[in-house]
């Protein structure tokens, strides 16, 4: 008969999971590959047992990592750019893409088969007051041709309140990530007239984040074994089966709305296989955050990314 590597017996139940601790700096459909490494059984497949958590509003999750309550956060490559404009060295490194692509929505209060973005200048629009989302945002309406300075902004606060507000009548747009906007639609409370990422294109939206000192251990290895394996699941997948394993991670969101959302996002081409943070998707981040005036200097990849773990 043949061995079973130790992963695989741990897998089985033979041995003792390894636990590892990830954060996320948000919770959200669009971070699927991530949560299907958990949901998929990837991750028990390679031996570990994850435990999540989702940093405190206005935490970063990097914050995890250098008190070492985390191995291995969701995050962003403008940490990486923060850090950098401060004069410091980040502590941590971006080894893995998980979206190439910005996943928020524009949705509105009625159906419109003939939206154009130059509907928005002069409307109110509920969005995040800063940070990427607001810097992508704006990017794309530079994109789209139209002056950011000519909308509304209503910015009561993070995704959740961003929600609320919408549903309790403020804006005649929200921007949002999914699976909310799809939730809105299935509630009759909005409908998706926009997508950002397509405006936008390819970019380096959201990342995979640890130290370089775990990236050498054999846990960094056996994680990037079962997150290359989730990447090829998230694009082969029929996403109904995806969102069906997916649910108990989404209590308030319903399945049907859930598989809505993950197919969208397959098809806007979010998850490409490769786990890589490609230089040209990294290249586009920075042209977003220097039109925004957020960049003191076009920081070398170097300095804000580093290669997957090698595994055998």
């Amino acid at each position: 008969m043949a061995l079973l590597r130790p992963a695989a017996r741990r897998a089985r139940g033979d041995l003792d999971l390894e636990k590892i601790r990830i954060q996320f700096t948000l919770f959200s459909a669009f971070y699927s590959p991530l949560i299907s490494t958990m949901s998929g059984g990837f991750l028990k497949a390679e031996g570990l047992e994850p435990e999540w958590s989702v940093s405190p509003p206005g935490v970063s999750a990097l914050a995890a990592l250098k008190d070492g309550t985390a191995h291995v956060v969701q995050s962003a490559l403008s940490q990486g750019f923060t850090s950098l404009d401060k004069g410091e060295t980040p502590e941590a490194v971006h080894f893995a893409q998980i979206n190439e692509m910005d996943g928020f929505f524009v949705t509105g209060r009625k159906p419109d088969a003939a939206f154009d973005w130059k509907k928005l200048e002069g409307a109110e629009v509920v969005m995040f007051k800063g940070g990427q989302p607001q810097a992508m945002f704006r990017y794309a309406c530079y994109k789209a041709g139209i002056d950011f300075a000519k909308l509304k902004p209503v910015c009561p606060g993070g995704a959740a309140e961003i929600d609320k507000a919408f549903r309790d009548g403020q804006g005649q747009y929200v921007v949002q990530q999914g699976p909310y906007p799809q939730q809105l639609q299935a509630d009759r409370v909005g409908h998706v007239v926009a997508q950002v990422g397509l405006q936008i294109g390819p970019c380096g939206f959201s990342s995979l984040a640890a130290t370089r000192d775990w990236l050498k251990t054999g846990m960094a290895k056996a994680f990037i074994r079962a997150y290359r394996r989730t990447r090829a699941y998230m694009t082969a997948t029929p996403a109904a089966a995806i969102a069906r394993a997916q649910k108990p991670y989404f209590l308030d969101i319903d399945e049907a709305v859930l598989a809505d959302c993950i197919a969208t996002y397959q098809k806007l081409g979010c998850w490409t296989p490769h786990v890589e943070i490609t230089r040209a998707a990294y290249e586009k981040t920075l042209d977003v955050f220097e039109y925004n005036g957020q960049l003191k200097q076009r920081y070398r990849y170097e300095q804000v990314c580093a290669a997957p773990p090698a595994v055998d």
